[in-house]
């Protein structure tokens, strides 16, 4: 760049920035606004409601946690701040929660109307009783543990986070009242019981567990206690979730992590959510018996806690109640070669899950661990489905006498106690496991494999945007790329040196990698913008991701569209960035998508003067993706996966469905802004798009050169 390059114009004042705790807020409301409406399908409705209950225990387990600690180690102004972000966002969550209650019992009612009857013990019929107790005595009470509290001296057991409990109260024969505290039972138990119809005719009937304990309280404690009467509540407890690992050199990583699990169950609580019918005396012994202070959250609320089981509630009425099943489109490159080895070196081959079936991946794995010509595998592991085939096809390597290494990040948030197994099962299995180190995570995702072809040894690589999950990716959107290219295989395979070896330095050409090269690259890459943009050349940028949040590369962005770069945001999560305001990102539009697949893959756009640069991989714009996370964004040169992001990319922000405008004060209005002759749902346009893209029987625009593959 010449000396004589116009400057971007600097940024007068402070820059415009909404919190990232209530940008989060604001993308669960949109998950909330899913569940409201009235043209999503009933079953998703309340499945909609499960994820945003799933979502709000996260937030306090980390944000609101997080904010805590805050405000008790702060002092002065920044604490006043503090304590007024945690105000607004008490202020916010209760709006919501209401919003949440009513969204409930409308559903519920709609249910109704579909004959599906989700009822309480006082709903029950004289006719049902016999299978509800039949059901009690052999499934449900040999799991429960009531604790009770006959005198002051007894303490409350140590309450699990992520399980929800009973408070009971006993009225007992000689006139006095006890307490007790029950958990209602998690997995393999099931939360919703299909129970006969009273009248035998075709409506169908769940009860949640807890109802069941309720109707059959008396008979908890048979033969202890002679009750007159028993009330139950359900209550829940959200701990802290920070693991803190300590610095002794002495003990190993896997040792720390699994001391530190062992301390977040006995983590600060930092919320207690209770039924609002629960008895004041009872309330009061709890929350005393628990210890909780000023910044902790008491929440009155409904009947049913654990929200998040209801992700999973059945559906005992027509399909219509769900959204329709779309099966997977074949790629017809790798259906119609013997060997994926030899489809892979013919061209790049794009992955857009789960447009595209995961089996793809499990296919590759299969066929390196039985290739003769294969000498290893490496591949990184973050997130695992329960039974994870990933796993399965690399202890198959190995007893292919394959050389598999495999770096398991144990600091994967919630995910710690299943990657400690997997790890475990890898090694004794005879895999090379390797650990990242604390205070950076490994979250790229990568695979690496090396095959033997003549006399010399070949790389064929994977990179990808989302987890080795054959679970999640069947609703996640996730871009991957298998390719022959051997640079990329090569720096991939420093990467793993890297990671094994921290200390050694290594300069990469294609890859952008985290914690060191993925912060200067983007920043470059925004500067040749703003450059081209002040020359009067064509600019603009587009970031597709999960989350902005970064203040450097968010003022970047704002010098960027002061000097006039056109900058499209489609972000799923958090951003702090605003939007359209005046002096600072006028030339700035954002817009989050909320639908049936949860928007993870990251695509990243330069418009470089006419000739535009793409990009992909694992990386969201945080501080803490760009400089304590091991992260890879890589570079696209295929020309036909170059086009076909583009119009997901065109698609995507032409959605006036599900699109919604993030303007500043963060109210979520869907994006109709632009006049269309039609309405414009992105993630079903896509279907279509991905069949006619790798359908054989779909002719190719011309301007693609060649299929995608």
């Amino acid at each position: 760049m010449k000396n004589d390059t116009p400057l971007p114009k600097p940024l007068s004042t402070e820059p415009p920035s909404n919190p990232k705790e209530i940008s989060w807020l604001a993308f669960n409301e949109r998950v909330l606004q899913e569940a409201e409406n009235p043209d999503v399908p009933l079953i998703e409705r309340l499945r909609y409601l499960g994820i945003f209950s799933n979502n709000m225990d996260e937030f306090f387990r980390v944000k609101i946690a997080n904010l805590k600690r805050l405000i008790n180690f702060s002092t002065g102004k920044k604490q006043e701040e503090n304590d007024k972000l945690y105000k607004k966002i008490k202020k916010r969550i209760i709006k919501l929660q209401k919003r949440f209650d009513t969204t409930y019992v409308t559903i519920i009612q709609e249910l109704r109307n579909q004959q599906i009857y989700l009822i309480d013990e006082a709903q029950v019929q004289e006719q049902q009783i016999p299978f509800i107790k039949e059901y009690f005595f052999t499934e449900i009470l040999p799991s429960l543990k009531p604790v009770l509290f006959s005198d002051s001296s007894i303490k409350i057991p140590s309450l699990s986070d992520g399980s929800f409990y009973l408070a009971i109260t006993l009225l007992l024969e000689n006139e006095k009242t006890l307490y007790a505290v029950v958990e209602v039972p998690s997995p393999p138990l099931p939360r919703f019981v299909i129970i006969p119809s009273a009248s035998g005719g075709r409506e169908k009937v769940i009860m949640v567990l807890e109802n069941i304990i309720r109707l059959c309280m008396k008979d908890m404690f048979q033969g202890t206690l002679a009750i007159k009467a028993a009330k139950a509540y359900a209550f829940k407890l959200t701990r802290d979730a920070e693991i803190e690992l300590n610095d002794s050199i002495s003990q190993n990583l896997l040792d720390k992590m699994t001391s530190s699990l062992k301390k977040r169950k006995q983590g600060m609580p930092v919320r207690f959510v209770y039924d609002k019918e629960m008895e004041a005396g009872l309330l009061t012994f709890l929350t005393k018996q628990l210890g909780f202070g000023r910044y902790d959250s008491i929440i009155a609320g409904e009947r049913y806690h654990n929200f998040k089981d209801f992700m999973k509630f059945p559906n005992l009425g027509p399909a219509s109640l769900e959204y329709p099943k779309f099966p997977a489109t074949k790629i017809l490159l790798l259906e119609q070669e013997k060997l994926i080895f030899d489809a892979i070196k013919q061209k790049d081959i794009l992955l857009y899950f789960p447009y595209h079936s995961f089996s793809y991946i499990e296919r590759l794995l299969h066929t390196a661990a039985l290739d003769p010509q294969v000498r290893s595998i490496k591949i990184t592991l973050y997130r695992l489905a329960n039974n994870s085939h990933i796993i399965k096809a690399l202890i198959h390597a190995v007893n292919n006498q394959k050389e598999v290494t495999v770096i398991v990040e144990l600091q994967a948030r919630f995910d710690e106690q299943a990657n400690i197994h997997w790890a475990q099962e890898l090694t004794e299995a005879g895999a090379t496991v390797i650990f990242g180190s604390p205070g950076i995570k490994v979250h790229c995702k990568l695979i690496l494999i090396k095959r033997v072809e003549g006399t010399t040894t070949r790389n064929y690589s994977y990179i990808g945007s989302g987890n080795f999950n054959e679970n999640t990716s069947k609703f996640y959107t996730d871009i991957s790329l298998l390719t022959y290219q051997q640079e990329i295989g090569q720096e991939i395979e420093n990467i793993f040196a890297l990671i094994k070896q921290p200390y050694r330095q290594f300069k990469f050409k294609h890859l952008l990698v985290s914690p060191h090269g993925f912060r200067p690259r983007i920043n470059e890459l925004i500067d040749r913008e703003i450059a081209h943009a002040l020359a009067g050349l064509p600019a603009g940028i587009t970031l597709k991701c999960n989350n902005l949040v970064d203040d450097e590369i968010i003022n970047k962005l704002y010098s960027a569209s002061n000097s006039g770069v056109k900058i499209r945001l489609i972000v799923r999560g958090m951003i702090s960035l605003v939007a359209g305001q005046k002096s600072f990102s006028e030339n700035i539009e954002a817009i989050s998508i909320v639908d049936r697949y949860l928007e993870h893959a990251r695509i990243y756009i330069f418009e470089n003067a006419g000739i535009p640069e793409f990009f992909f991989g694992s990386g969201d714009i945080m501080t803490r993706n760009l400089d304590y996370r091991v992260e890879v964004i890589a570079p696209v040169y295929d020309e036909s996966i170059k086009y076909f992001l583009k119009n997901v990319i065109d698609l995507q922000w032409s959605d006036n469905v599900k699109a919604r405008v993030i303007d500043k004060k963060l109210t979520n209005k869907i994006n109709t802004g632009k006049k269309k002759k039609k309405n414009v749902r992105s993630q079903f346009e896509i279907i279509k798009l991905v069949e006619n893209t790798f359908n054989p029987k779909t002719s190719i625009d011309e301007t693609t050169k060649n299929p995608v593959s």
